[in-house]
């Protein structure tokens, strides 16, 4: 029986890594739900599978959830002290980590210190901090299994496969909802356009990344982390139907691709699963119906995050961390109708121009450059005209 801390157990990975709970009872139980502010479908989540340790944000939360959760006789945890606190529970396997953003980090490296198997579903975990967290995984002796889509499916091509062989690594991307706009006419969308991806359904953050293609920009710096392998055999392709979730091209030209309908519960049972397949009720695949798969280039000069994203991998050091918290706090300034989407690369690009980089960075060196990242962004969109 594996036993689980989820980490982000309300949003979309989390609800969804409970899905695959429910299909496996004889193989998976819960420990430790961490939520963020959905109180109320946390409460339905600790009915229905009994943990041990839930958290929450922060105090108010606490007392929200105390005061209807009467008959609970686990801990109760807050913060990023709950969040480090499930990530390291003695007698839990897995931990499921799918906060939104750099909070990830530190739980992540918890969970690897202490020994356990990490399905990280959080790639600005990565991009943040990527020589820590596999610092902490050669330390702790654990386990750390892709949940993207994306990383997934080079996961599953790289099985029996030997490292030396491989020539590229090709990401591909949808290309989001403005595939083949003009720079001009992205500075016309609406949010709700922002919002409409045409494949996936994912959390509104990673959605408006996937239309940046930020998203893109952060797969390649996580891959570089996950699979040990230089930017320059990192590739992306932009494949519209996303039936193709990616592939490795191999030194004899050989190609090998994961493919699969755009169900985000298929990489999380991989990753629980693992090394075993389970099974997985239908629909399945059909290549008859898809009819056709495209590909092209990506524009990188119509979203310059992806270009960015590449030269801040290249320098390194805390350059991505600050990439990373720069687009979270853009992105969230966008949804709270603060900015327009068009100048989310533009204030990520300034962030990123007037960082002075700290190479080979401590975890202390990491927060401190997101924060000032962060800082930047808000005083920057002050003197910004909202739209």
């Amino acid at each position: 029986m594996k036993k689980l801390s989820i980490l982000g157990s309300t949003g979309s990975i989390g609800t969804q890594t409970l899905d695959v709970v429910t299909r496996h009872p004889d193989k998976l139980t819960v420990k430790a739900l961490c939520a963020g502010k959905n109180i109320d479908l946390l409460l339905e989540q600790v009915k229905r599978f009994s943990p041990e340790f839930i958290s929450v944000p922060d105090e108010e939360s606490v007392i929200q959830l105390k005061k209807k959760l009467t008959h609970f006789r686990g801990e109760i945890g807050c913060g990023l002290q709950g969040l480090n606190a499930a990530a390291s529970m003695p007698d839990v396997t897995h931990v499921v980590v799918a906060v939104v953003g750099s909070l990830g980090l530190q739980p992540t490296i918890k969970a690897l210190n202490s020994g356990k198997t990490v399905a990280l579903a959080n790639k600005e975990t990565l991009v943040a901090g990527g020589h820590l967290v596999t610092e902490a995984l050669s330390a702790g002796g654990g386990m750390l299994i892709p949940v993207d889509s994306e990383h997934s499916a080079i996961f599953q091509c790289l099985k029996g496969e030997q490292k030396n062989e491989v020539e590229r690594i090709l990401l591909t991307a949808s290309g989001g909802p403005f595939r083949g706009y003009t720079k001009e006419k992205l500075k016309t969308v609406k949010k709700e356009n922002v919002l409409a991806h045409p494949v996936w359904k994912m959390g509104n953050k990673v959605t408006v990344d996937s239309a940046s293609l930020m998203n893109k920009g952060l797969e390649v710096i996580e891959a570089k982390w996950l699979f040990n392998v230089p930017l320059s055999q990192i590739g992306v392709v932009v494949h519209p139907q996303g039936i193709i979730h990616s592939m490795v091209e191999f030194v004899d030209g050989s190609m090998i691709a994961q493919l699969g309908l755009p169900d985000m519960r298929t990489p999380i049972q991989v990753a629980l699963s693992y090394p075993d397949r389970w099974n997985a009720p239908p629909p399945r695949l059909n290549l008859a119906d898809v009819g056709t798969l495209t590909f092209e280039n990506p524009d990188m000069e119509t979203f310059p995050l992806l270009r960015l994203a590449y030269e801040a991998a290249k320098t390194g050091g805390t350059l991505p961390a600050v990439l990373n918290a720069a687009n979270e706090e853009a992105v969230g300034l966008f949804l709270a109708d603060q900015i327009h989407f068009s100048e989310i690369p533009e204030l990520v690009g300034q962030a990123v121009k007037n960082h002075s980089v700290k190479e080979f960075p401590s975890l202390e060196e990491v927060l401190k450059a997101d924060q000032s990242a962060r800082a930047f962004i808000k005083e920057a969109s002050r003197l910004t005209k909202s739209f």
